[in-house]
C-alpha cells in the first residue's frame, strides 16, 4: 500500500514493523539523534517524505501529528562524546538500537534507513537505501530525529553563540569553521572528526 507522497505502508502486512532513522552523521558537533516509529498501517500524510526534502514548517508541523497517531515512537541521542569513541557509523547504529528498545510496544521488524546495521536479538531487520523515501515508518522516524536534533541544537546555540548553530546545526559551513579557527573547540564538538581548514587547530 502507497500513500499520497508514493511511500509504502509497510514490507509485511503481518508483522508489527518499527522504522528507524538517524540524523546529523555529517555535522562537527552535536548529538547524532535516532528515532524509532511504529505507525498504523493505513497511515498517511500527504507532506510526509524523506525529511531531508521537507521545509523546515513542514517537518515541525508533521511532528506532534506522528507523535499523536503513531503506534508507538522513541528517540535518542548519542553524544559527541560517545561519537569520538565508538565512530560515527557506530554511533549511528547505537542510537537506532537504543530507540528500538525504548519503544513501548515491541516490534516484530525493523526497517533500517541505509545500508548497515548491527543485528539484535529478537528482532528481524532489513537495511533500505534511501528508505526514508520509500517507506512511511521510516520517513517518519528522519522527521522525529531531525526536528529533535534541530531543537537540541537551537538551545545549544544559545550556550555558545559565536558558532552559529541556530542556522547550520553543526553543520560544516564556512561560519562554523571560521568560528572554530578563531574561538575553538566546545565540548560538544567530535574531535574525531577532522577537516583540513581545520588541522592547524586539530594538532
Amino acid at each position: 500500500m502507497r500513500n499520497e507522497t508514493h511511500l509504502l505502508n509497510f514490507l509485511h502486512s503481518d508483522l508489527v514493523e518499527a522504522g528507524c532513522d538517524e540524523a546529523g552523521r555529517g555535522p562537527l558537533a552535536g548529538p547524532v539523534f535516532a528515532a524509532a516509529v511504529i505507525l498504523p498501517k493505513d497511515f498517511h500524510h500527504p507532506l510526509l517524505n524523506d525529511s531531508k526534502k521537507m521545509t523546515e514548517k513542514a517537518r515541525e508541523l508533521l511532528r506532534p501529528i506522528i507523535e499523536r497517531e503513531a503506534v508507538a515512537w522513541a528517540v535518542e541521542e548519542v553524544s559527541a562524546e560517545e561519537i569520538d569513541t565508538i565512530n560515527i557509523l557506530n554511533a549511528s547504529i547505537t542510537g537506532m538500537q537504543r530507540a528500538v528498545l525504548k519503544l513501548n510496544v515491541k516490534p516484530d521488524f525493523l526497517l533500517i534507513d541505509g545500508n548497515r546495521f548491527k543485528p539484535m536479538k529478537e528482532y528481524e531487520h532489513l537495511c533500505v537505501v534511501k528508505g526514508d523515501g520509500k517507506y512511511t515508518s521510516i520517513a517518519a522516524a528522519s522527521v522525529l530525529a531531525k526536528t529533535y536534533r534541530d531543537e537540541y541544537m537551537r538551545r545549544l546555540a544559545q550556550e555558545y553563540p559565536q558558532y552559529g548553530w541556530e542556522r547550520n546545526m553543526g553543520y560544516p559551513t564556512k561560519e562554523h569553521v571560521d568560528a572554530i579557527i578563531k574561538h575553538g573547540y566546545t565540548p560538544h564538538h567530535r574531535k574525531s572528526f577532522h577537516l583540513k581548514q581545520l588541522e592547524p587547530t586539530l594538532f
